[in-house]
C-alpha cells in the first residue's frame, strides 16, 4: 500500500504543470484568507491544508461546504480565495460554493482527477491530480487520492511560504507552544530574578568552593573579580582533577579562563548545541547591559522540554 500510494505521489509531481505556479501566485497574492473546502476525507484532508497554510503565512481556514450553504457563506468575502479539493470534481455539496465565490468574483483553484468535471471546468486554475488507483483492495476507500492531496496542499503552502520570503524568526512566532516554541525561547526567560548564584572570588579557598557549589546544586561556580565580571568558572571536573591541591588551592588556581558563555537573548536550542559541542553541562547566562557579569546559571538538564 504504502509503495502504491508513492508511486501516486511521484506521478502527482511530475504531472504539474504551470497551473501549480499559478496557484501559488494566487495564494500568496491573496489580501484577505484562503477557504479551504472539501467534503468526507478530502474535506478531513482540508483541515490540515488550511492549518498548513496558516502555519507557514498563508491565513487560511477550513470552511464546511453542508454548513456553507445554511448561512456560513458569509465567511467568503471578497478579497479571499478559495481551494475546494473533490477526487470526483462533482461533489454536489461544492455546488452553492463554488456558485458563490463565482458570483463575488472571488478566485477559485480545484484540486480533482477529473479533468472535465464540474469543479475542474468552474475552477479558475485547475489542479490535475493523476488517474492513480486507490490503495483500497477494493479501489474505493479514498487512501492514494488523499495522501496526493495532502501533499499538494503542503507543496501549494511551502512554495507559498519560500515566495513571500516567511522567515525563521516569523514561523517561530507562529509557533509558541510544543517544542518549536521551547526551543525558540530565550534563556533569560529561563532565569528567575533574585536567584543566588554560586560565585567565588579568585582568593576563595577551594573547601569554600566546594560548599558554594553544593549550595545551589548546578555543579559549578562561578569565579569573579572585584567588580563582579566573571573571570573563570570551576565544575565538578575541575574539582577532580585538582583533588590532590583541593586543601590548599585557591579559585583562580583551578577555575577554567575565559569560560563559554551565553547571552540572555541566545535561544534554548542555541545554548544545547554549545553545550553539545563545547561537552559541557552548564553555563552562566550574562547580564544584557553588562555582558561581563553574570546574571544566571542554566545546567543541560534545564533545557529539556520537560522543564
Amino acid at each position: 500500500m504504502i509503495r502504491q500510494e508513492a508511486q501516486g505521489l511521484a506521478d502527482l509531481a511530475s504531472g504539474l504543470d504551470l497551473n501549480f505556479a499559478s496557484a501559488v501566485d494566487c495564494i500568496v497574492s491573496t489580501g484577505g484568507r484562503v477557504i479551504v473546502a472539501g467534503i468526507g476525507k478530502s474535506g478531513l484532508i482540508c483541515r490540515k491544508i488550511a492549518a498548513t497554510l496558516s502555519a507557514t503565512g498563508s491565513a487560511a481556514f477550513f470552511l464546511h461546504p453542508a454548513e456553507a450553504s445554511h448561512g456560513d457563506l458569509g465567511s467568503l468575502k471578497v478579497g479571499d480565495t478559495l481551494l475546494v479539493l473533490s477526487n470526483s470534481g462533482a461533489t454536489p455539496e461544492l455546488r452553492p460554493m463554488v456558485a458563490y465565490a463565482r458570483h463575488i468574483g472571488v478566485p477559485i483553484i480545484a484540486v480533482a482527477s477529473e479533468a472535465r468535471s464540474e469543479l475542474m471546468v468552474q475552477a479558475d486554475i485547475p489542479i490535475l491530480l493523476p488517474k492513480v488507483a486507490e490503495a483500497c483492495p477494493e479501489r474505493i476507500a479514498p487512501t492514494t487520492s488523499t495522501t496526493m492531496m495532502l501533499a499538494l496542499g503542503d507543496a501549494l503552502a511551502i512554495a507559498a511560504m519560500r515566495l513571500r520570503g516567511t522567515s525563521r524568526e516569523e514561523l517561530i512566532r507562529w509557533h509558541p507552544g510544543g517544542n518549536i516554541g521551547w526551543q525558540a525561547l530565550a534563556v533569560g526567560q529561563l532565569i528567575r530574578a533574585g536567584d543566588t548564584l554560586p560565585l567565588v572570588k579568585a582568593s576563595t579557598g577551594m573547601r569554600d568552593v566546594v560548599i558554594e557549589m553544593t549550595s545551589i546544586g548546578k555543579g559549578a561556580a562561578g569565579v569573579v573579580d572585584d567588580a563582579g565580571n566573571l573571570i573563570g568558572v570551576i565544575t565538578d571536573g575541575d574539582l577532580r582533577r585538582s583533588f590532590d591541591r583541593m586543601l590548599v588551592a585557591k579559585a583562580e588556581e583551578v577555575m577554567t579562563r575565559d569560560p563559554k558563555t551565553v547571552g540572555a537573548d541566545v535561544t534554548v536550542e542555541q545554548a544545547r548545541e554549545l553545550m553539545i559541542d563545547n561537552r559541557i553541562t552548564v553555563v552562566f547566562v550574562m547580564d544584557r547591559d553588562n555582558p561581563r557579569k553574570p546574571a544566571g546559571l542554566i545546567h543541560i538538564h534545564d533545557l529539556a522540554i520537560a522543564s
